[in-house]
């Protein structure tokens, strides 16, 4: 892939962290001009192809792919351009700040003859794919429980009356949006689309700092805690007629999980060597790209706009702004 980057937050430094191993065939950033000295040290620091300053300049360019990492209410504008200019696209979680605006890029996508993709490294991470097939082994579901509680420094800003974008309702922010997303990820993947969703929300000023989200399956039910004003050890476990599955942290971040038998037997699944955790949606990214696997493109769409779907929904019950266009 010939890949223009958006963005120059965590995401994209991470994703820096494992460039090399990428195989891209061209990587440019594009940078702010009121922060240049930044942009271009990235490429310097990690053997960047191009900066550019000027986005319709990017997508002139012979880049065949953008990744889109800059805040979550920007996602669709930038992105709804690259495709226009005939580019795939990769959005950061989540992929828009509403199910419209997905529904948008999905048709854009459909008629450009674009591939368009959500970043959502946990459908890729091996110990997830592991645990995919192994769901049986502990009988049918009845509780599955996430968390994912992650004290944020900016709310500590928020408290001081300073909103910035993570914590700004009219710029897609709060923890469901942020963390729990994971979760919902992870949950939809694994068991698709539930029959009803409901949002307690710890709301301050119109945005959730903190909740818990219950996906309703009928015969079993999931707990989902998502927090950034408030944190604790995190574990996921998944309960079973006939045992269960612990993972210890964030779904996001499995290399792992345990397996524990009601009648006391633990086997444990661990990765050897894990790579870093974005390697693996980004080289299956390309796969698709130059296999033109539409099939499995169509799947990781249809899993993110249900996952867009519930979290309008969790919002919406809170009344948490919503109506982006």
């Amino acid at each position: 892939m010939k890949v223009g980057i958006l963005g120059a937050g965590m995401m994209v430094n991470m994703l820096m962290e494992t460039i090399d191993q990428l195989n891209f065939s061209y990587t440019a950033v594009l940078g702010r001009r009121e922060s240049e000295e930044k942009a271009r040290k990235l490429c310097r620091d990690h053997g960047l192809d191009a900066c550019f300053f000027d986005y319709e300049e990017l997508l002139e360019s012979d880049v065949d792919t953008i990744y889109v990492a800059l805040p979550n209410h920007l996602h669709s504008g930038f992105a709804k351009k690259a495709l226009l200019y005939g580019k795939h696209v990769i959005v950061e979680k989540p992929a828009t700040a509403n199910a419209a605006q997905l529904k948008e890029l999905m048709e854009i996508a459909k008629e450009q003859k674009r591939m368009l993709f959500e970043a959502m490294n946990i459908h890729y991470l091996p110990a997830y794919l592991s645990l995919k097939e192994a769901l049986l082994q502990v009988g049918r579901p009845k509780i599955v429980s996430l968390n994912y509680s992650q004290y944020s420094s900016r709310y500590d800003s928020f408290r001081d009356g300073q909103i910035l974008a993570a914590f700004d309702p009219m710029k897609a922010g709060g923890a469901v949006m942020d963390l729990n997303v994971y979760n919902v990820h992870a949950v939809v993947g694994l068991f698709g689309r539930p029959k009803r969703v409901s949002y307690m929300a710890n709301v301050e000023r119109g945005i959730d700092t903190s909740g818990v989200l219950v996906l309703d399956y009928g015969d079993f039910k999931v707990p989902s805690i998502g927090a950034k004003d408030c944190k604790a050890p995190v574990r996921c476990t998944i309960q079973g007629e006939e045992g269960c599955f612990v993972i210890s942290g964030p779904m996001n971040q499995m290399e792992g999980y345990e397996r524990i038998l009601n009648d006391g037997r633990t086997v444990g699944y661990q990765v050897d060597k894990p790579k870093n955790r974005l390697y693996y949606e980004f080289m299956e990214f390309q796969r698709m790209i130059e296999e033109k696997d539409w099939e499995k493109e169509a799947a990781m769409l249809e899993t993110s706009l249900i996952v867009a779907e519930i979290l309008e929904e969790a919002r919406r019950q809170n009344g948490i702004f919503t109506d982006f266009r």
